[in-house]
């Protein structure tokens, strides 16, 4: 899982998630915004709450992620405090910029991302 690690502090700034559909069981992919810090991964729906990915995972929340060659299995937990929730918003801006973070129509759910252990 090194590779992913690598990949995921390199200067990327969109990973492909997948994800299992909660009705269909069918894998759906959705490239997404993140920030990575040295232990943990987060994820900021668009629609938030509203986002299909982040309902599919409500429902399963292992979810496979991809950045540039490497590839991982991760666990995702929701975040809905907004205390939080606000926190993974400013590291958003802190990467992206106001501009970026104004693409997010909706913002009262996070997602917080560890690796699965093989």
């Amino acid at each position: 899982m090194q590779a992913i690690n690598d990949a995921l502090k390199g200067r990327l700034s969109e990973i492909t998630i997948t994800v299992t559909g909660r009705k269909s069981g069918r894998a759906v992919s959705i490239p997404v915004w993140f920030v990575a810090d040295d232990t943990t991964l987060y994820l900021l729906p668009v629609h938030g709450s509203d986002t299909q990915w982040y309902k599919n995972v409500l429902k399963n929340p292992t979810i496979r992620i991809k950045a540039g060659r490497a590839q991982g299995d991760f666990s995702l937990v929701p975040v809905t405090e907004p205390v939080q929730v606000s926190s993974i918003v400013e590291k958003f801006r802190a990467k992206y910029g106001d501009g970026g973070v104004r693409l997010y129509s909706k913002l009262d759910v996070a997602a917080v991302a560890t690796i699965l252990s093989k």
